[in-house]
């Protein structure tokens, strides 16, 4: 910030300034009528120019001391440093401004004689003690107010880079639909081109159907279960492609889930590192399962099994970091009731199982069961092998 740089005030400073010091000034007329010796014998607008110069006095004091904060950048002070300026600048104005008052007393009310009417030293002093008190109050309500703001917009910028970093994350992981796999893709529907047309055909829809879906909910928080499991059939579809007979699915969906809310791509991340991990590296292949209900309390139990077995230090691998990712979008979404867990199966031999539990929150409060479309299963392996 530069030294010159002063803000400018606000309306609502100055809102407060003057309803404040003129609120003071009120007071000294009250206190002028009330205690000044021959009160009434002074002429009324004696008190009243009396106290409006006291408030005037004061509010120029106070915006001077604002022009002090500001102009030599002592916001930016240590608390030490910054309290041994205002108490010098508050007792510096504080003895100006009783100064001003004197000789504006003493110009524009001659009539009063040389002596009568003029405070002796004592009583200049309590005016002085008295106008610092109210200027170090001023100044305490100023400076706190600042700090309030500057922390309110550090919490907001933190909350906004924090955000902007999630956005980050996010749309790396998004990025990552996998290149090698779009790339094997794109490579098998080059090569049905010549033998198959249709397959062909059916699989760009599919890989159409996939990358429309990631553009349209790119910046979506939450969309319903159902359309996760429209894309994960796509994307079945376009890994059967490169495994063939290797890949094996079972889908096991209860109707009853398909409205319940979840970030974009949960479902198809999970599937991908069952794939990659389970699948992909076994000659013969190997069977995803896939399996979504309710339990007994209500919420949306989702799990994926793969054949392996599931060691904590693939952590640091990519599908790790992908992992954690999705655990840090679903604590952004439903805080700390989301659980999700990758552990080796306990009740099946050379098993993985990914097991996600969510509160069942729904977009559409009147959805039931009866009307969910046929969710798209796609053949099993065996009867796409038929069908080439």
């Amino acid at each position: 910030m530069s030294p010159l740089f002063t803000p400018k005030p606000s309306r609502a400073y100055w809102r407060a300034q003057v309803v404040a010091w003129t609120l003071y000034g009120i007071f000294n007329l009250v206190l002028f009528r009330a205690f000044v010796p021959h009160a009434a014998a002074t002429p009324r607008w004696v008190f009243d120019l009396m106290s409006g110069t006291i408030a005037v006095t004061a509010l120029g004091a106070s915006h001077l001391l604002r022009q002090l904060l500001w102009r030599g950048q002592w916001l930016a002070q240590p608390p030490g440093a910054l309290l041994g300026r205002l108490l010098l600048a508050i007792a510096l104005l504080a003895v100006g401004s009783v100064g001003v008052i004197g000789v504006i007393s003493a110009l524009v009310l001659p009539f009063q004689g040389a002596n009568q009417g003029r405070p002796g030293w004592s009583t200049q002093l309590g005016y002085a003690l008295n106008l610092a008190v109210l200027l170090a109050l001023w100044a305490a309500a100023y400076v706190g107010w600042h700090y309030l703001q500057r922390s309110r917009r550090a919490e907001i910028e933190k909350w906004q880079l924090t955000a902007a970093v999630r956005e980050a994350e996010l749309n790396t992981l998004r990025a990552q639909l996998n290149p090698h796999f779009l790339f094997n893709g794109l490579n098998n529907i080059r090569g049905l081109v010549s033998e198959d047309p249709a397959r062909a055909r059916q699989a760009l829809a599919h890989l159409a159907e996939l990358l429309r879906y990631v553009m349209q909910h790119s910046a979506t928080p939450l969309v319903p279960l159902g359309q996760e499991l429209e894309i994960v059939a796509d994307y079945l579809a376009l890994e059967a492609l490169q495994l063939e007979d290797r890949l094996r699915y079972v889908l096991d969906v209860d109707p009853a889930v398909r409205a319940v809310q979840l970030p974009p791509l949960t479902v198809q991340l999970l599937v991908e590192n069952a794939i990659k991990h389970g699948v992909a590296v076994r000659p013969a292949g190997g069977l995803v399962a896939l399996a979504a209900q309710f339990d007994a309390a209500g919420w949306l139990c989702l799990t994926v099994r793969s054949p392996g077995r599931y060691h904590p230090s693939s952590a640091a691998t990519g599908s790790g970091l992908g992992l954690r990712g999705l655990r840090e979008r679903l604590t952004q979404a439903f805080g700390p009731k989301a659980e999700f867990e990758l552990a080796n199966d306990p009740a099946l031999p050379d098993t993985v199982q990914a097991r996600l539990r969510l509160p069942a929150a729904t977009a559409n409060p009147f959805f039931h069961p009866a009307l969910a479309p046929d969710f798209p299963l796609l053949p099993p392996a065996d009867e796409r092998v038929a069908r080439r």
